[in-house]
């Protein structure tokens, strides 16, 4: 052999050796030696403690199914066991935000050759998290890196990349602690065992119908989850579904994801699909709500909505979660039930700036009035008990207490239209065709138009509430337009053939938090008329007006009493109402009545004055009184007679100046055939 080939051999038998020996080597290296120098490293990066306690190790082997002479190319797999990764040293506690029992992994050494780490799959063995926030806004999930603050944008980025094909774990476990969403609960997550496909849960596939089926189709769930703990204060409870993690790196794969949550008295449940999950990009979800008021889904969802009865919807919830304006959550075509009362629509809920928006339309084709008394805080005290208010409506009370919680009205606007065609009230006043357009805008709530069909005619409202106000100051406008006595009272026989009408104008303004305060404080007027009217003994009980059917029968005995007119101007002044004129124009008598009704205090001192007409005698001989509160009403006989005979019309001559104003509710069409137009006429000639 020539010296060159010697020299060649040589080289190659210490290279073979080198080789060999650094196999060796690396194959039965300890690398538990390298555990102080990786967990001081790392630890130094992440600003907060990390440490492999169990053993660290690589296996080599090879892999047979990359096939050809790549399969005879050893791949090395790493293990370790017993990882801690602490909390920030501001972070209170001495529970680890991550501990995992062991991680394997695989490293592809050929994808080394082209700038790329690539790891085919990691494995996780009971991967638990620990997730605290303070009331400060602190959290042990954002990390501070030691090298952030030096990077130099201006360099170019590295050839390197790093790819990661799958995650699996056999069971996980996450705590979670929020002060400022008074949050303590624990989510376990365990594997399915067998996938279940997307379409099994939601009874249809997800993805867009002009894509190929590899990319439209949604992946199985592979995961199960349970949580269980509190949120908001209330507790929680639930369980679900997600899918696998390789589907979550993925942007454009519908990852599959199912929930049924209880939250205090509130359940949700939602089955669908979220668009890139690791950005939370959009959601696309059949969402179903049931809980005791639609109030309760503020603290869950930041949507504010009104106390109501007990509710459920059903309907599909999508959402641009990236939306240049602000997130973009819309609810459509969804149908539900509010108390007994159906409803429908769609909603959108824009997470914009300076305060998030409300917007959409809601129609119900049978409305059950009660079902609004939660609104207005005129719902019974066991009701109140079951949506969860703590307030109480006083016993020896008839005008809601209920504070509207006027804070709340700041944290979001609306613009919706309601409708709603038939409205059950029983039999004692038929309305329909309930309209209004709602608008809040920085506590400031409007409902412009409010209006309802009533026994046959119209009652138009404009109502605001302005809330951005303390004490809340409220005004309404409300007129009322041929409404039909035979329709206000379709049980009594008597009236089923009036032609006689009812119209009348109210405008009232107030200050307070609830109803009983804005009337207790109001201002205003209230003019009425009604024209060929009946009233008895009859109407009375089934207008349920005991004190009524008293009156009633001490003036006219048993007997069904035709009423020509009867007219109303009420002037009210810091919550007193006093009757400029409030007369009955009957076949038998003329009745005034006098005096004031208290709604701050909820008291009457009223006086019913009658006078005879013609031959015909009354038997009562003295005036009648009634008194006593709202809720417990007094009637009785004044001591001392009658005013003498046209004393009563004398009387209402000094007073009817309001009788012009009167004679604007009545109609040019109707005039000829409203017995009030005469009657007005001749009190407002006598003024």
């Amino acid at each position: 052999m020539t010296r060159t080939g010697k020299t060649i051999s040589w080289t190659a038998a210490v290279l073979v050796i080198l080789l060999v020996a650094i196999v060796i080597l690396v194959a039965t290296f300890d690398w538990n030696r390298l555990k102080p120098t990786i967990n001081q490293k790392v630890s130094a990066e992440l600003n907060r403690p990390f440490a492999i306690r169990g053993d660290l190790g690589v296996d080599w082997s090879r892999q047979k199914e990359e096939g050809g002479w790549r399969a005879w190319v050893p791949w090395p797999h790493l293990h370790a066991e017993d990882i801690v990764l602490g909390n920030p040293s501001d972070m209170p506690g001495d529970t680890p935000m991550v501990h995992l029992q062991r991680v394997d992994a695989s490293l592809s050494p050929l994808a080394l050759l082209n700038k790329e780490v690539l790891i085919p799959r990691i494995g996780l063995k009971q991967p638990n998290a620990s997730l605290l926030r303070l009331a400060d806004g602190k959290n042990n999930w954002t990390f501070n890196l030691a090298n952030s603050d030096s990077h130099d944008s201006s360099q170019p980025a590295s050839p390197w990349s790093f790819k990661v094909n799958d995650i699996v774990f056999d069971r996980g476990q996450i705590d979670f602690k929020d002060a400022t969403l008074k949050a303590d609960f624990r989510a376990l997550i365990d594997p399915l065992g067998k996938p279940l496909p997307f379409a099994e849960v939601t009874g249809k596939n997800s993805g867009q119908e002009n894509q190929d089926a590899a990319k439209s189709a949604t992946p199985d769930y592979v995961f199960g989850w349970k949580v269980e703990g509190k949120y908001k204060g209330e507790s929680l409870a639930g369980s679900g579904k997600i899918g696998g993690m390789l589907a979550m790196q993925d942007p454009d794969v519908h990852f599959p994801l199912q929930a049924d949550v209880r939250s205090g008295n509130t359940r949700v449940v939602v089955a669908g699909t979220l668009m890139d999950p690791l950005n939370l990009g959009a959601l696309d979800l059949r969402l179903k709500f049931s809980g005791q008021t639609l109030s309760d889904l503020y603290g869950l969802t930041g949507v504010l909505l009104p106390q109501t009865p007990p509710y459920e919807t059903d309907g599909h919830l999508t959402a641009q979660l990236h939306n240049p304006a602000g997130a973009k959550f819309q609810y459509q075509d969804f149908n539900g039930e509010i108390g007994d009362s159906d409803i429908h629509g769609a909603l959108t809920y824009l997470a914009s700036q300076p305060r998030p928006q409300l917007s959409g339309n809601i129609s119900s084709n049978q409305l059950r009035f009660a079902d609004l008394a939660p609104l207005i805080g005129a719902d019974s005290n066991s009701d109140k008990a079951k949506r969860g208010e703590t307030s109480r409506q006083p016993e020896d009370k008839v005008l809601p207490v209920e504070k509207f919680d006027t804070k709340s009205w700041r944290v979001m606007d609306a613009d919706v239209k309601f409708s709603a065609k038939r409205i059950e009230h029983g039999t004692s006043l038929p309305l329909n065709d309930l309209s209004t357009h709602l608008k809040l805008n920085d506590g400031d709530l409007l409902l412009d138009p409010l209006r309802f069909g009533v026994a046959g005619g119209d009652l138009n409202a404009t109502v605001r509430l302005e809330g951005d106000k303390s004490p809340m100051q409220g005004r309404a406008d409300i007129h009322a337009r041929r409404l039909q006595l035979k329709e206000l009272v379709p049980n009594l026989a008597s009236m089923k053939k009036s032609l006689g009408q009812l119209n009348g104008d109210a405008k009232l303004s107030g200050t307070g938090n609830s109803v009983s305060a804005l009337l207790g404080s109001s201002n205003g007027e209230l003019k009425l008329l009604i024209n060929k009217g009946v009233i008895s003994r009859s109407l009375m009980e089934i207008a349920g007006l005991n004190v009524g059917n008293y009156i009633v029968a001490q003036l006219f005995g048993d007997d069904e009493v035709a009423i020509n007119c009867a007219a109303a101007d009420i002037n009210i002044q810091s919550g007193l109402a006093k009757p400029d004129l409030l007369v009955f124009d009957t076949e038998n008598a003329v009745i005034n009545v006098s005096g004031t009704s208290n709604f701050a205090s909820e008291r009457l001192d009223l006086s019913i004055d009658p006078e005879s007409k013609g031959v015909r005698i009354l038997t009562l001989r003295s005036p009648l009184y009634v008194r006593g509160t709202f809720k417990h009403p007094d009637a009785g006989v004044k001591p001392g007679p009658l005013i003498v005979r046209g004393a009563a019309a004398v009387a209402l001559g000094v007073v009817l100046t309001p009788a012009a104003a009167l004679l604007a509710l009545i109609s040019p069409s109707d005039n000829e055939s409203n017995q009030c137009g005469p009657i007005l006429q001749k009190m407002k000639a006598k003024k």
